[in-house]
């Protein structure tokens, strides 16, 4: 990012601009962890910063901190080593692009396929490009055929390793990392990508990507959801495991209040219900992590310009005892929707014994969104001009 200024520190809405990155990416079920890399005589100072963000905001995902390198691909090359054995895919992605939706992380992800080894995001030049050498003009390219590229960019690790590692040995410097997999001639796709995914190149940039998107107006969802109890999945809730709770009857991994979440916010969306969009007819879905459907769901919200504000949760059941594991939940909630603690509130309660949850046959979980729904930009209309 260049030695000065230091864009990665500088601060929006109150924070440094490296983490709002780390916090559209935590907001992703898909996604398991995130490296950041810092300039490696500021590797301390950055990490004790990190670990104090990472306390304070609660991500959900680790994050780790590495040191970069002298050159964007050294610091790729350095990040890519702390992660873990496990890994297989990886983002690579530019700290001064804080402006990028979760949905386009998911549509990256969408567009990967065993044909590819990565995929990217770009948008078509708007201006006519010329190719120009000591001042004058040698060539003016085809525009239909140009795109501007972003990041985030997806790629299987092993071939994006293999391609840094090329690149070093030719001595050759790419703007992306894309250019280095073209080196080793891996296949790689582009997606359309975002127009507001805007790189920060100086601190007026700031102030004019501020979000002036206009009028908005709040909405409610409702989210209601029960599963019956001496099913063969173990209880889950939240995204989080229950220990010794009753096994659940379902067709995906059963998380109660995961689906009616899911619901209220479909709800203030007027997308229908969950069986609408993910029904239990699909074999895809069988023993699914709920989160999965959650994090689809809010990558949909941010495409309609739906923002969450807070969340209300009741649990219901005479078994488990659920008081312990409240704040948990929330915190893992706070995680997965990229809301504060203090906007997601988990309550636990039984029916005196009445009911099918009073008899101990099952569970269930109702789910109250309030939102704010930004009305979409009106395309701009192309007329003569005189």
């Amino acid at each position: 990012m260049g030695r000065f200024p230091k864009k990665q520190f500088l601060k929006y809405l109150g924070l440094p601009l490296f983490w709002h990155s780390v916090q559209i990416f935590a907001r992703s079920a898909r996604v398991n962890g995130v490296v950041v890399a810092f300039p490696a005589a500021e590797l301390d100072r950055c990490k004790a910063e990190v670990d104090r963000l990472t306390s304070e905001y609660q991500p959900g995902v680790p994050v780790l901190c590495a040191a970069g390198g002298e050159l964007r691909q050294d610091s790729v090359y350095c990040a890519l080593q702390a992660l873990p054995l496990e890994c297989t895919h990886v983002f690579v992605h530019d700290a001064a692009r804080p402006f990028f939706s979760p949905a386009l992380i998911h549509s990256l992800i969408q567009a990967f396929c065993a044909d590819v080894h990565g995929v990217i995001p770009g948008i078509p030049c708007k201006d006519t490009i010329k190719e120009v050498e000591r001042n004058m003009v040698r060539s003016t390219l085809h525009r239909h055929r140009l795109r501007a590229v972003q990041t985030p960019q997806f790629y299987c690790l092993k071939a994006l390793l293999h391609a840094h590692k090329e690149a070093r040995k030719q001595a050759f410097t790419g703007t992306d990392d894309a250019s280095m997999l073209e080196l080793s001639s891996y296949k790689v796709r582009v997606i359309s990508g975002e127009e507001k995914n805007i790189k920060i190149t100086t601190i007026e940039d700031l102030k004019m990507l501020t979000d002036n998107a206009g009028s908005a107006y709040p909405c409610t969802g409702l989210g209601y959801d029960v599963h019956r109890y001496g099913g063969s999945r173990p209880m889950v809730l939240g995204g989080l495991p229950i220990p010794g709770a009753p096994g659940i009857q379902a067709h995906s991994d059963g998380d109660v209040l995961i689906h009616a979440l899911v619901d209220a916010i479909l709800g203030c969306l007027g997308r229908g219900d969950i069986g609408d969009l993910f029904p239990d007819s699909n074999p895809a879905h069988e023993n699914i992590s709920s989160t999965i459907f959650l994090g689809e769901v809010l990558a949909l919200a941010q495409a309609e310009n739906l923002e969450l504000t807070h969340i209300d949760i009741t649990l219901i059941a005479q078994i488990p005892r659920l008081a312990p594991h409240k704040a948990a939940i929330a915190s893992n909630l706070s995680g997965l929707t990229g809301l504060d603690l203090d906007r997601i509130n988990i309550k636990a309660t039984t029916e005196e014994g009445l009911g099918f949850t009073g008899a101990k046959a099952g569970i269930k979980a109702m789910a109250l969104v309030t939102a704010v729904r930004k009305q979409k930009e009106k395309p701009q209309e192309h007329g003569n001009i005189t």
